[in-house]
């Protein structure tokens, strides 16, 4: 019973191997050359760092959604459940004196300890962006272009990235005066889309009407770009209509990359992130339950570590979107590389030499001895490690070559393996 233990995975973690590790792989280096042709230097951060990076003042996740463990010392420390505040305090240490823009991308897994009932991965893949030292709304506007082409790179057709504001969210509620308490409940139930919650508890308030009609409509506000009339007509608050006049230019700017067609508003748009100022986006798509997208723009946020620095960037779950290529029947087609060379152990000598000889060319040689070429298990083996043929050593002048694709074998001179394309 303990070795069959041994076999499985915790809850919320799962192995990745063969095919579908090899598609994550290229589906990963499709987004992150995305992210080069925009000039992002690779940056990595540790796995696990000190939980005051990502406690309650830094906005990231749930203190009882976090792995946390300790040092010999005595210090609490967690697996990174967010990759932000991590590049936020990188950037803090070694750029904290430049005023140069940065741009910086990323591969990571973060780890969430979801409740098993939410059927989420507890350990996720991330590919990110991050662009610091930019408040313009040309930034806003190159991070969320940049997440379209890596989206359409992925091969995804059918997608949207949503767009609030979450100062227009904000503006609304100074100028209703509610606690922090309350504020949280009904930032709550905004996100869940909770109706009859929020109209419960803003009845509870005695706000003045209009105020209250508006944030009643609020978790409805989403849709093309039309509904930003519809916003700016329902208050006159004036840094909520700052961030509708805001939306209306950065969809300018989108339109003139050509974008337009991706993109609509959610003006009800909240995150339990709560270090976002301003922009904030999610992107979504068919085949998935969640965002495969998340991002904004967070000011405040490098400035809790030194100082203040204008940001913006977003994450990319791979898990997400592998997921929603696969239910749209989206392929992420691999380039059969590599070749298997098979011998019995008085043909090493032969068989090493003739590996040796291909790798040079750049292919890749898998050398297997004991086997054949008439070996099913072989064959199948071949196939899910995406080889494109199978050379089986006779003797010092004779191979069998199996085209893995179509199981046809053929005979051939050992010299004359050396001159095909593999």
């Amino acid at each position: 019973m303990l070795k069959e233990r041994l076999l499985h995975t915790p809850e919320g973690v799962r192995d990745i191997y063969n095919g579908e590790c090899a598609r994550k792989l290229v589906l990963q280096n499709r987004i992150h050359d995305v992210l080069k042709l925009y000039g992002y230097s690779d940056i990595s951060t540790p796995t696990f760092e000190f939980f005051d990076v990502f406690n309650k003042e830094r906005g990231s996740v749930a203190s009882n959604e976090m792995f946390k463990f300790f040092d010999r010392d005595g210090n609490t420390m967690v697996l990174r459940p967010d990759m932000t505040p991590s590049i936020a305090r990188t950037a803090a240490k070694y750029y904290g004196e430049s005023d140069m823009t940065l741009k910086l991308c990323y591969v990571g897994n973060t780890f969430i300890n979801n409740h098993n009932y939410q059927g989420r991965l507890k350990e996720t893949t991330q590919i990110g962006a991050e662009l610091i030292g930019d408040s313009s709304i040309y930034a806003d506007a190159e991070i969320i272009a940049m997440v379209i082409d890596g989206l359409l790179n992925s091969g995804l057709k059918e997608f949207q990235v949503e767009i609030g504001q979450v100062q227009f969210f904000r503006g609304l509620l100074k100028e209703a005066g509610m606690d922090d308490d309350v504020e949280g409940e009904l930032t709550d139930l905004i996100l869940n889309k909770n109706f009859y919650g929020v109209e419960e508890l803003l009845k509870s308030q005695n706000l003045d009407d209009k105020l209250t009609d508006t944030l009643l409509v609020l978790p409805q506000m989403f849709g093309s770009v039309e509904v930003l009339d519809k916003a700016r007509a329902m208050t006159h608050n004036e840094e909520a209509l700052n961030a509708v006049a805001y939306l209306e230019e950065l969809y300018g700017l989108l339109s003139d990359y050509g974008y337009e067609k991706y993109i609509t508003f959610d003006l009800g748009m909240l995150s339990r992130h709560k270090y976002y100022t301003g922009v904030i986006f999610n992107g979504y798509t068919y085949g998935t339950g969640d965002a495969v997208v998340k991002g904004g723009r967070y000011d405040k946020l490098i400035g809790q570590f030194g100082n203040d620095k204008a940001s913006i960037g977003f994450s990319l779950t791979v898990d997400q979107l592998m997921a929603a290529l696969e239910r749209q029947k989206i392929e992420i087609p691999l380039d059969s590389n590599g070749i298997i060379v098979m011998y019995q152990s008085s043909d090493w000598k032969t068989a090493n030499s003739l590996a040796q000889d291909i790798r040079k060319t750049g292919t890749n040689v898998n050398m297997l001895c004991g086997k054949t070429i008439e070996d099913s298990e072989c064959t199948a083996f071949a196939k899910s490690s995406n080889v494109s043929h199978i050379i089986q050593i006779m003797d010092a002048d004779n191979v069998k070559i199996m085209d893995v694709k179509s199981e046809n074998v053929t005979t051939s001179s050992l010299k004359s393996v050396l001159a095909m394309n593999f």
